[in-house]
């Protein structure tokens, strides 16, 4: 099973979803965008692109708020062959100028709420960027950028898609760069493809009949599958928002005044998920039209997919993906669903445990998690040492850690970074974490190494505690005592009110360390 040689993915769509012209794709904060709207307005694109003068296999920057112009933008590039570049839109003009740089993109296309941040990289240093498009712009734009509406309207859609191979760059995504500067991994054709043929259709079992909804952002590995790779594999319904996915913001679609575009798939991350469960705002069962929720970007804590399922009635499907996997490779499944775990391989992909001898390790044992798979990315751009570390042959090295049990299923025990060796053995900030988290009182916990006055390392915890609740260091170390290995026992607590996440909701546990030094 394999895409034809000469394979373009937005094409691939569009002749999918050829007898869907009139249902609804897209739903975002402005309006609706039917299939046959989707695929007219990205080949209008790319004859725009194609006229403005970017060429073939030339970058183009895309900082867009989820909206409907985003897929038309990321389909109307990959249909002219030109490669889009999909950043996060919560980086700072700094990010966004080594970004412009380390990609040398042609041009840009850009909601215009975030112009002025685009403009300001721009300025920071010298760019190849010719052409700014900027997409819900309204009034008068500034000199030098174009309407992304007037650029559709100018153009006669593209007659033909270009006629790239499967293994060709298609689109980079950025890694979340949470040490040193992000990472271009640059992914292919056929890499889209094979996330919804092995995820989607078998695990996730999507239908046409599905309205998705993805908290996770587009730019991001996991929301671009969730609302764009997922759905229009299967000609589902998507919808999609530009605010930030506050459990307030997901209540507000969860139960639409139009029931026919409330979601049937939810897509979320542990913390938000712990978010909903907290607020007091939380719809009744009956009120949503939710049939499964999804789950990625960090491990879920068993406690938070419990407490989910028994509000709504619904499983939590959580997984592991990665931007160099571009999907997800392990995960639960629909009727066998084990909280605490990650799950089993998806077919097609192998996995691998290693010790720091790179043999693998035995069941019940940590090691570093390898994987191999089709969708693997191809490098990360310009960064031949970084991708020789990664990518290893055929295998890919995630930088978890996890163990196995004997009946197959994955258990997240860390990155191999934040894993913590306390009187010489490891310890997993996450199963800690997680063991706190099943306090009535603790919203979220992290767990980090400090070092004592000997150098030996001790597990301290900072908690962060629901709101009206209160509990104390000795409280909580006796309950973490009762049910982890004595040794596990976080030795110091410090409550705060948040804890330092990137922009996908993953706890950054290297600036709690960073704070220790300062401090310390």
């Amino acid at each position: 099973m394999n895409p034809p040689a000469v394979f373009n993915f937005a094409a691939h769509l569009f002749v999918a979803n050829a007898g869907r012209a009139d249902k609804l794709a897209y739903l975002d904060d402005r309006g609706r965008l039917s299939y046959g709207e989707l695929e007219m307005q990205a080949r209008r694109l790319a004859a725009g692109l194609l006229a403005l003068g970017v060429r073939r296999e030339e970058r183009v920057f895309l900082l867009m708020h989820d909206c409907n112009e985003w897929p038309v933008s990321f389909l109307g590039c990959l249909y002219a062959g030109i490669v889009p570049v999909a950043v996060n839109t919560l980086l700072t003009a700094d990010d966004y100028a080594f970004m412009l740089r380390h990609s040398r993109a042609q041009a840009a296309l850009v909601s215009a709420a975030l112009l002025p941040t685009l403009t300001a990289a721009m300025a920071k240093a010298p760019s190849e960027v010719r052409h700014v498009v900027v997409a819900q712009a309204e009034g008068a734009l500034p000199p030098q950028t174009v309407s992304f509406d007037a650029l559709v309207a100018a153009n006669e859609p593209l007659a033909e898609a270009a006629p790239t191979h499967r293994d060709d760059p298609a689109f980079w995504l950025y890694s979340s760069g949470s040490t040193g500067r992000p990472k271009g991994a640059v992914h292919t054709h056929a890499n889209l493809w094979w996330t919804a043929e092995l995820y989607a259709r078998p695990v996730l079992g999507l239908t046409e009949r599905d309205v998705c909804f993805s908290a996770a952002k587009l730019y991001f590995a996991y929301g671009l599958g969730n609302a764009l790779t997922f759905p229009l594999s299967v000609g589902a319904s998507v919808v999609v928002m530009a605010e930030r996915p506050t459990p307030d913001a997901v209540f507000k679609r969860w139960t639409a005044a139009d029931a026919a575009t409330r979601p049937t798939v939810f897509f979320g991350a542990p913390t938000g998920f712990a978010g909903i469960l907290a607020s007091p705002a939380l719809p009744a069962r009956e009120a949503v039209k939710l049939r499964m929720c999804s789950s990625a970007g960090e491990a879920l804590p068993g406690e938070i997919g419990q407490r989910f399922e028994r509000q709504f009635g619904v499983s939590i499907i959580d997984g592991i993906g990665s931007t160099e996997m571009l999907h997800i490779f392990i995960s639960n499944r629909p009727g066998d669903v084990r909280y605490g775990t990650t799950g089993k391989p998806v077919e097609g992909y192998e996995v691998e445990l290693r010790g720091e001898d790179g043999r693998p390790v035995a069941d019940g044992e940590v090691g570093d998690l390898y994987i191999r798979g089709p969708s693997a990315a191809l490098m990360y751009w310009s960064d031949r040492e970084r991708s020789r570390e990664t990518f290893q042959g055929g295998w890919t090295k995630s930088g978890d850690k996890y163990s196995r049990d004997a009946d197959g299923y994955y258990t997240y025990a860390g990155r191999s970074d934040d894993m913590l060796k306390v009187s010489g053995v490891w310890v997993s900030p996450f199963e800690v974490e997680s063991t706190l988290m099943q306090h009535p009182a603790v919203l979220e916990a992290a767990v980090i190494g400090v070092e004592d006055r000997d150098g030996l390392v001790k597990t301290k915890a900072f908690v962060v505690v629901k709101a009206g609740q209160a509990t104390s260091d000795a409280e909580l170390k006796a309950f973490v005592k009762e049910r982890l290995a004595p040794y596990k026992y976080p030795r110091s607590f410090e409550f705060v009110d948040e804890l330092p996440k990137t922009a996908t909701g993953k706890i950054q546990r290297f600036r709690l360390r960073d704070r220790e030094r300062a401090s310390g």
